[in-house]
């Protein structure tokens, strides 16, 4: 296959100006691009202008043709910018961006689907904290068509057009790439290969210990109320230095993993995560000149245990405004995301700390299933765990019966403990913030519902429902409700009132 692509640059007016043309920082060899049928965007600078410039991409399986003829990019003096054919053929290519004055090649070029991985630092987690990384390594250098990249970590308090650099340039996977490469980046890129078939980029920008609001811009944050903060948790340092410069290519989706800096804030939290959704979304959409989907497919792991203790702690409810306080993803807030829950798998014995716990493959696992339902629409996949979808309320006896995703899909019951009642005293509706939570263990079950104990309520009025609100609510893999045929934990739900709207009856 050969493509070229002509068109003209503005740049340095100067004759003493020495010629020059580059690509963007991050178009580099072993490099993947977005594949068809979206049209990956090539773009870079050049000091001369009203020169004509070729962008050829030559190699692949085919022969083919194609010249386009593009206009200069417009928003900054001295960028060219072009949109490729759309590419289906996996590669390798070479992409030559040339001129009178010289030319510059990548090498080594495969088309796929690009995806973003970015967060803090259980996304920033490395390959070589897993508990056995050889044999992740040993399987990863079997996968040549995943290609990775990682930033650098950098602060700015001005917008990067450009990439300022990179911590790992565009590589095949090998110990050496993979040694500080997220894990669960490239486990997730691993475990969709064997469905996809074809080429995966994955570029890493994350950063230990930061906030969203770094990662978000200033048009995101003016949905919610923030709270200015300092060094690599200012207002938008990140999204300045490590995310907006890519919002000029083309990718296919994001994946997220974030959220234990912002747990102390949880309400503001469930306002700043899909603002910063949408925000992403609308500006990788634009400034890729429409090629990335205006709802590209955004996955996320809700918050890990931490801590072995019991106390309740501020995990819990932010967990809850992961989802926008509605409980699951995709949701009528979040459309087309998707979530792997991680609250199941404690790791209190590693080495980097309660926080960072080491099983990735699990998270991983998870998000690739939710991931193939929603980013890829496959169909038949049963990607959610379960979720309380009815209650039934026995006052006489002091039974609460509830059932989970309608009855559709068969749950297993692993431990009697996790869920919990609000007794008010005062109020017959709304749980407040001086009533008391009090222990509502699993009597009996089936396939579709637990039945759970009221009791510990005694005359009070029950009031609401919560299930698994623990910083760490349970052993590894041992929480209390589970899909039978997925494998899935149901994911932490809260509600704050009485059992008397209409998915709630009275029994007995």
């Amino acid at each position: 296959m050969k493509l070229s692509l002509v068109f003209a640059i503005l740049a340095c007016q100067l004759p003493v100006c020495a010629a020059y043309i580059k690509f963007a920082a991050y178009y580099q060899d072993h490099m993947v691009l977005q594949r068809g049928p979206k049209h990956a965007v090539v773009w870079g600078t050049s000091n001369k202008i009203g020169e004509a410039v070729t962008v050829e991409v030559s190699g692949g399986h085919g022969n083919v043709s194609t010249t386009v003829v593009a206009d200069p990019d417009g928003e900054l003096d001295g960028v060219w910018t072009v949109k490729l054919p759309a590419i289906t053929d996996p590669g390798p290519f070479t992409v030559t961006a040339s001129y009178r004055w010289g030319n510059v090649s990548i090498q080594d070029v495969l088309f796929g689907d690009v995806w973003i991985c970015s967060g803090q630092s259980n996304m920033n987690f490395y390959v070589s904290r897993l508990f056995d990384p050889a044999k992740v390594v040993a399987e990863a250098e079997r996968y040549h068509d995943i290609r990775v990249f990682r930033t650098h970590t950098l602060e700015s308090n001005t917008t990067f057009h450009n990439l300022h650099g990179a911590a790992l340039h565009w590589s095949k996977p090998s110990q050496a790439s993979l040694q500080l490469f997220s894990a669960v980046c490239w486990l997730y890129a691993q475990y969709l290969s064997p469905h996809r078939k074809y080429p995966l980029g994955m570029v890493e920008s994350a950063w230990g210990g930061t906030s969203i609001e770094a990662w978000s811009s200033p048009d995101a944050l003016a949905k919610c109320p923030v709270k200015t903060k300092r060094g690599p948790n200012s207002d938008n340092v990140l999204w300045n230095s490590m995310m907006n410069p890519f919002t000029y290519m083309t990718i296919y989706g994001v994946l997220w993993y974030q959220g234990e800096n912002n747990a102390h804030h949880p309400d503001r939290y469930a306002c700043e995560f899909p603002a910063m959704i949408a925000d992403w979304r609308s500006k990788f959409h634009q400034r890729s000149l429409g090629e990335t989907e205006a709802d590209f497919p955004f996955g996320f792991v809700q918050l890990a245990a931490n801590n072995n203790v019991t106390y309740v702690g501020s995990f819990p409810q932010l967990r809850w405004a992961q989802t926008a306080n509605l409980g699951r993803a995709p949701n009528s807030k979040m459309l087309n995301t998707f979530m792997a829950v991680a609250m199941d798998l404690p790791d209190f014995a590693s080495p980097y700390g309660t926080i960072h716990p080491r099983y990735k493959e699990d998270v991983a696992k998870r998000l690739l299933l939710a991931g193939r339902a929603v980013a890829y629409k496959e169909t038949g996949l049963d990607f959610q765990g379960p979720f309380p979808s009815g209650f039934g309320v026995n006052y006489k006896v002091q039974l609460l019966n509830i059932e989970f995703s309608s009855g559709h899909t068969p749950i297993e019951v692993r431990n009697k403990d996790g869920f919990e009642v609000c007794c008010s005293s005062s109020s017959p509706t709304t749980c407040g913030a001086h009533d008391v939570w009090v222990a509502a263990p699993i009597t009996t079950h089936d396939t579709k519902s637990v039945t759970v104990s009221t009791s510990g309520c005694g005359s009070r009025h029950l009031v609401g429902l919560r299930y698994e609100w623990r910083t760490s609510p349970c052993p590894l893999r041992k929480c209390a409700v589970y899909g039978r045929d997925n494998d899935l934990p149901a994911p932490p739900y809260i509600r704050s009132h009485a059992f008397t709207d209409s998915s709630s009856h009275i029994i007995g």
